[in-house]
C-alpha cells in the first residue's frame, strides 16, 4: 500500500488543482486529457474479493450485464440479508422513476417519522446530478425532505443564498421541501472509541472501534438533528480527490458542514482551511470513519441506501463542467448496507464495456481503500448477495 504513496500524492496533487477549479469554472480539455495520461499506467491495480457475486476480478469481461440471483419466493422486500449472513444488493436495469420506487420498496422498509434524502444538489452548470424527474416520485412517496450541506471550496454552492438558488434553479424545490442542514449552524456527534475521544478503547462486538484511528467526532449540519429516517440517494460515478464518489461519499462529505468536510478532507487533523491534505490514505479512513459515526448515530434501521448508474463521468456532481462518460449508463442498486452498495457498484464499473477511463480513476486515487476501511470498521461488508428485480 506505502509502496504507491509517491504515485499517489502526485496524481492527488494534480487532482486537488483539478477538482477547485472545476468546481467553479470546469476542467479544461488539456487537463483532463493530462490527468488521464497520467493515470492510465494503473490499469492493473488490486482486485476485489474473490466471493462477490458481481464478477470485477474478472478483468477481461466485456459485458456490463450483472451475475444475480433471482429474488427468492416470498422474499419481498423483507430479504436484506442471504442465508449465509451477507448483505443483499438489490439491482434493475431500468432506470426510471418507477424502478426507483420499485427497488425502495424491495428494502422493506419505512420510514418511522420525519424523513431526510440526501441528494447532490450539483454545481452549475452542467454536471450530472440526479434529475427531479426521476427521484420526484420516490421523494413524494416517502413524504421526505431534500437535504443537502454548503461545500468548503467555493463555487455556487459555498454560500447558504447561492446554494438554495442552485436548488430552485435545478427543480429540487419543485417537488418537496429543500433544508440546507448548516444554514443555522452545525452540530458535533461523537464517534465513541475514535481517536483522541475521552474514553478509547471500548469495542463493539465485532471488535472494530479499536481500529478507528482518523476521528473521534463528526460534524453535520444541525438541521440533521431534525430528522429520524434517511434515505441515501446518490449518483454513483468518478471523483477526482476520492476515485469514485457513492454511497459513503454522500453522506460522509455530503452530510460533513463546510468545517466538518474539511476535517474529513484532512483526516481529523483541522477544521478550516484547505481541504488538500498529503495523505490519501488517511483521509480516505476519515471518509469511512465519518459514516460509521453516522450511521451510529442515526441507528442502522433508519438508514436505507439507493445508487443510479447513469451519466458515470470519472467526474463528480461537484465539477460544473464534467468528462462526458465513457460508460453507458447500467441501472439502479439499492440495500442497507453502503459498503455493499458501493463495491457492487464498483464491480459493474469493471464488466463494464469503456471502463479504462473510470477504473483508471478510481484505482490511480486508490479509491478502493474507502471500503476495506469501512468494512474493517464494521460500517459493512464487501461480499453481497445481487439480486435482480427485473
Amino acid at each position: 500500500m506505502k509502496m504507491r504513496k509517491n504515485y499517489i500524492f502526485t496524481a492527488i496533487s494534480l487532482a486537488a488543482a483539478l477538482l477547485l477549479a472545476g468546481c467553479a469554472a470546469g476542467q479544461t480539455a488539456e487537463a483532463q486529457a493530462a490527468e488521464s495520461q497520467q493515470t492510465e499506467a494503473q490499469a492493473a491495480a488490486a482486485q476485489p474479493a474473490e466471493s462477490r457475486k458481481a464478477e470485477s476480478e474478472t478483468t477481461e469481461a466485456q459485458s456490463a450485464e450483472p451475475e444475480t440471483t433471482e429474488a427468492p419466493t416470498g422474499a419481498g422486500g423483507e430479504q436484506h440479508e442471504t442465508a449465509s449472513g451477507a448483505p443483499v444488493v438489490y439491482f434493475t436495469s431500468d432506470i426510471s422513476p418507477e424502478s426507483l420506487v420499485e427497488i425502495y420498496e424491495k428494502l422493506g422498509w419505512t420510514p418511522s417519522g420525519k424523513t431526510a434524502v440526501k441528494i447532490s444538489t450539483g454545481e452549475p452548470p452542467a454536471s450530472n446530478y440526479l434529475r427531479p424527474e426521476l427521484i420526484g416520485d420516490l421523494v413524494k412517496k416517502v413524504g421526505g425532505t431534500i437535504v443537502e450541506c454548503n461545500t468548503a471550496y467555493g463555487g455556487s454552492r459555498a454560500s447558504s443564498a447561492m446554494h438554495k438558488q442552485v436548488a430552485e434553479d435545478h427543480g429540487f424545490t419543485k417537488i418537496a421541501d429543500f433544508d440546507l442542514m448548516d444554514e443555522d449552524g452545525e452540530a458535533e456527534w461523537p464517534i465513541t472509541g475514535g481517536s483522541g475521544a475521552d474514553e478509547a478503547g471500548s469495542q463493539d462486538s465485532a471488535g472494530s472501534l479499536d481500529k478507528i484511528r482518523r476521528l473521534n467526532r463528526i460534524i453535520v449540519g444541525s438541521h440533521a438533528e431534525n430528522y429520524s429516517d434517511w434515505i441515501i440517494l446518490s449518483h454513483f460515478k468518478g471523483h477526482a480527490m476520492a476515485g469514485f464518489g457513492g454511497a459513503i461519499k454522500n453522506v460522509g462529505i455530503g452530510i460533513s458542514s463546510p468545517s466538518g468536510k474539511v476535517y474529513v478532507h484532512t483526516a481529523g487533523t483541522k477544521t478550516s482551511g484547505s481541504i488538500w491534505y498529503d495523505d490519501q490514505d488517511a483521509w480516505l479512513e476519515a471518509l469511512a470513519e465519518m459514516v460509521y459515526g453516522f450511521s451510529s448515530h442515526v441507528g442502522k434501521e433508519h438508514i436505507v441506501y439507493i445508487n443510479v448508474m447513469n451519466r458515470l463521468s470519472v467526474d463528480c456532481d461537484c465539477d460544473g463542467n464534467p468528462a462526458e462518460p465513457d460508460i453507458h449508463d447500467i441501472g439502479i442498486l439499492a440495500s442497507v448496507d453502503p459498503v455493499a452498495l458501493d463495491q457492487a457498484c464498483i464491480d459493474l464499473v469493471n464488466q463494464a464495456e469503456g471502463k479504462e477511463s473510470l477504473v483508471s480513476r478510481i484505482e490511480s486515487r486508490h479509491g478502493l481503500h474507502t471500503l476495506e476501511h469501512a468494512e474493517e470498521i464494521g460500517l459493512g461488508s464487501r461480499t453481497y448477495e445481487l439480486v435482480n428485480i427485473d
